[in-house]
């Protein structure tokens, strides 16, 4: 008997591993599904699920009990190469009734083995980055009808395929930055539409990228760190419907030439030459290729969305300055590049010179340093021309336009492109203070622009290295802000990669090597650094709270247990980790602008906490893993080492930190370090520390995540309140009031008579101090997750008397959660939306702790004025 179909309920389309529904070229022989069910409005159970796998001549349905639709197993056959499938998802219910079928998605499998390769990079014959770089080309001839075709492609370099002269989709700055000593990325594209009878034309223009440019800050830059010579490797694979099948790899049979590209680099910008812009079908100018290595690196298909363009931005002003220069205003602080529409006469030059700030009325490039951040377009005088780079990336908000013809450009003409990883967004804030919504597109923003590909430190100078600190610090925010599950993992098996034989973590991932004439100099040579290293267990573990990945954190485990092996022996018997080099509390407000690392906190108090966090963590990914006995061991570590940090940095007959600062005691209270019986003591002195400081942030990159979670859990919320809306140097919303877009670098990056930090090191696109967001989430929004994936979470807001309303929401695995409250008249009212598969509990001031599952729920609450929340401290 057939059940009754619910055609009002269907649960999401089916998507694979971390990449969505649709996947093209995955690297995987059995992928992992997810989807969202739907919410019966009967309040009907789910019991199982039904999936349907098809492929072009069969089809199968499974049948899976107990399924919450996040990372299932793959249940048919394993994938060969280039195999196709298509998969559907319905519900059923407990009374009788089934959903409709999810609309169809289709996975594809890339190329699974190495030696299903069969291409050469090829490229031109200089191995030079002053010569301009080439485009290459080859001409194929067609014969018979194609059902099928795919390219695969990937680069010694950066680049862009075009076919019959047209870029074959919007992916940029491809194949990104990895180890490309250890792998490299390649994409597949699908050509059957293009692949008509007749030629077909393939091509690619190459740049230097992060393979062969320019790359690191003044003490190591370098260029060509992987390479001299740029390369495009290809496969192209021709299906026809008699039963033939064709392949072709690069190789010498392709051609190339100079381009337009004239210059392009990462830092300084790049250059184009539109008189010289290619016909890629005419024979003038291409010359044979010289065929390079074979791929000797391992390739391996994408887990990550690309970078794309994902947003454009008006000009929102357009003046000259003191000095007489032409400046645009886009109002935005943004990462990515200009576009613009022109006309002029043949062989006129139009320069766009970027910056973030401005400074006495001009462009404030001083923090760029060495890096240029200018575009050129020479126009070929044959009418108006729209263009823009594809090979850079800058970071600004502001442009200097020289060289325009006629009177200058108009808002018409100029538009910012906004570029960076193609992430889905699954993290809303908002609440009635309008500087603390700010404060938080500003954390959006700043996450937007330091995630190209892999996260990095800043967009804009001569650096954005994926600095392992700032991403240990952030990963919480980042996880609920972004699905970048996928740009994270791929980041981490680098990290695995270029960790040392004895657990070393570089400090920044895709490592730089250090000239030898610098290696003496801190925080240069590579060496361990608490933190920093901590990221290999950190992120990991990040990732599967937000996602329960238990794969993710099987795959990383030999990285996250080598780091937590070399830290035990560094501390040796003692268990304290005091020798050796620390970043410290880095960017402490109280440190000298030319020393970020000497701050008020005892590094070696720093570096034993983490230690023992780490190795807590470490535990904890053991036990998800089944491995026990190695939990039991992890955790008796942990346990040694908070017993010697007790006997090291506590003062006996007090019970106070010897060495008192902000970030020590919220390390101590958030990472639970110190005996239960001396919790409110050390709140006590944490929040004596911030009232001494006028409620001004004490705290640098270690503290700052911290310290508004440590004031909450010892129940001091109009403190922690206090310390988030100081609008006085340092704050967080002395920034927003500077009219600050972005997270900056330092505390005060622009002083307040409006003049740029004297420091070396100022960016005003940093988000590792945009980690508030995590407690902002939390408290004003009143979401906390409380179980791997958001199984389980707590819905608990805690209202401010100047904050009156709240809301936040995230895109769980299971669905969207979200938060909404208002308090009017000394009543609280709170609405809460739960996922099918999740629970809640809702744990509302003044109202017993209650447990509600999936739908909506709407509850009220007595809240009491200010006077009466009146704290003991």
């Amino acid at each position: 008997m057939t059940a009754p179909v619910r055609d009002d309920l269907a649960p999401s389309p089916i998507r694979f591993e971390h990449l969505g529904p649709n996947v093209l070229g995955i690297g995987e022989r059995r992928p992992r599904l997810s989807w969202t069910r739907p919410i019966h409005p009967d309040r009907a159970a789910a019991v199982s699920c039904e999936l349907r796998v098809a492929d072009a001549g069969e089809e199968a349905v499974f049948v899976l009990t107990g399924s919450a639709g996040v990372l299932e197993p793959w249940p048919a056959q394993d994938l060969t190469s280039g195999e196709r499938r298509s998969l559907q998802v319905r519900v059923v219910f407990d009374d009788g009734t089934v959903s409709r079928w999810s609309p169809p998605s289709f996975v594809e499998a890339g190329l699974l083995e190495a030696g299903e390769w069969v291409g050469s990079f090829v490229g031109a014959p200089t191995t030079s980055s002053a010569e301009p770089p080439p485009v290459v080309r080859r001409i194929y001839e067609v014969h018979g009808e194609v059902v099928r075709a795919r390219l695969r492609s990937s680069a010694h370099g950066l680049y862009t395929v075009t076919v019959d002269g047209a870029p074959i989709d919007d992916a940029l700055l491809e194949p990104g930055w990895q180890s490309y000593h250890h792998r490299l990325r390649y994409r597949t594209h699908d050509l059957t539409r293009c692949a008509r009878e007749g030629r077909l034309t393939i091509g690619a223009l190459l740049a230097d990228g992060w393979y062969r440019g320019r790359l690191g800050f003044p003490l190591i830059a370098r260029e060509e760190v992987y390479g001299s010579r740029l390369g495009f490797l290809a496969q192209l694979e021709l299906d026809f419907s008699d039963g033939r099948r064709e392949v072709h790899g690069t190789d010498g049979s392709w051609e190339w030439r100079s381009g337009p590209v004239r210059t392009a680099g990462l830092y300084d910008g790049e250059t184009w030459d539109a008189r010289l812009d290619v016909d890629w079908t005419s024979a003038d100018g291409w010359r044979p290729v010289t065929v390079h290595e074979a791929p000797s690196a391992r390739l391996v298909a994408p887990s990550a969305p690309p970078v794309r363009a994902t947003e454009t931005l008006a000009a929102q002003r357009i003046w000259t300055s003191p000095a007489g220069r032409t400046l645009v205003d886009f109002g935005q602080n943004l990462v990515g590049w200009l576009r613009v529409r022109v006309d002029g006469p043949a062989g006129t030059r139009i320069g766009l010179r970027h910056a973030e700030v401005l400074e006495d009325g001009e462009l404030g490039t001083r923090p760029l340093r060495t890096a240029s951040a200018e575009d050129s377009l020479v126009l070929d005088g044959r009418g108006a021309t729209t263009w823009e780079p594809r090979f850079t990336y800058h970071g600004f908000r502001y442009v200097e336009v020289t060289g325009w013809p006629g009177e200058g450009p108009d808002a018409g003409a100029l538009e910012a492109v906004v570029v960076h990883s193609d992430m889905t967004r699954t993290g809303w804030f908002s609440c009635s203070d309008p500087l603390l919504n700010r404060l938080h597109e500003n954390v959006v923003w700043a996450m937007r622009g330091n995630f190209v590909d892999i996260p990095t430190d800043c967009p804009q100078r001569d650096e954005r290295l994926g600095w392992t600190g700032d991403i240990a610090v952030f990963a919480p925010t980042a996880t609920y802000l972004y699905d970048c599950a996928g740009l994270l993992g791929s980041w981490l098996e680098d990290l695995s990669a270029e960790q040392k034989e004895d657990g070393t973590v570089p400090y920044f991932v895709p490592e730089l090597p250090v000239p030898d004439d610098v290696r003496h100099l801190p925080g240069l040579d590579p060496r361990p650094a608490a933190v920093w290293g901590d990221a290999a267990v950190i992120v990991p573990m990040a990732l599967y709270e937000a996602t329960a990945d238990a794969g993710l954190l099987e795959r990383q485990y030999p990285s996250m247990c080598a780091w937590v092996e070399q830290v035990q022996r560094l501390a040796g018997a003692e268990r304290v980790w005091d020798t050796g080099f620390q970043f410290g509390d880095w960017l402490d407000p109280s440190a000298p602008a030319d020393d970020p690392a000497a701050g008020r906190t005892d590094p070696a108090f720093v570096a034993t906490a983490y230690f023992a966090r780490s190795a807590r963590l470490l535990a904890e990914a053991a036990e998800v893993l089944g491995w026990h006995e190695d939990a039991r061991r992890w955790a008796a570590l942990a346990d040694e080492v908070v017993r010697a940090l007790r006997r090291r940095f506590l003062d006996d007959r007090s019970g106070l930190l010897l060495r008192p600062s902000q970030t020590a005691y919220a390390l101590a209270l958030h990472f639970d370090l110190l005996p239960s019986r001396l919790r409110a003591r050390a709140g006590a002195e944490l929040v004596r520390l911030v009232r001494a400081d006028g409620h001004r942030i004490g705290t640098g990159f270690v503290g700052t995540p911290v310290v508004l979670h440590a004031l909450s859990a010892v129940g001091a919320h109009d403190d922690a309140y206090s310390l988030l809306r100081q609008t006085e140097a340092p704050s967080w919303l002395y920034a927003v009031r500077m009219g600050a877009t972005t997270i900056w670098e330092r505390w005060d990056s622009m002083l307040p008579d409006g003049s740029i930090h004297p420091g070396e090191m100022t960016s005003f696109n940093h988000y590792a101090f945009g980690a508030v967001a995590d407690w902002m989430h939390q408290n004003i929004g009143g979401l906390r997750r409380t179980a791997p994936g958001w199984s389980e979470f707590v819905v608990a807001p805690r209202p401010h008397e100047d904050i009156t309303e709240g809301a936040t929401a995230h895109l769980s695995p299971h669905g969207r959660i979200a938060v909404s409250w208002r308090a009017a008249d000394d009543v609280l009212t709170v609405e809460v939306q739960v996922p099918v598969g999740t629970r809640a509990l809702l744990d509302l001031p003044g109202a017993a702790p209650e447990h509600v599952g999936a739908g909506t729920h709407v509850r009220t609450a007595a809240i009491r004025s200010r006077s009466e929340r009146s704290t003991a401290w």
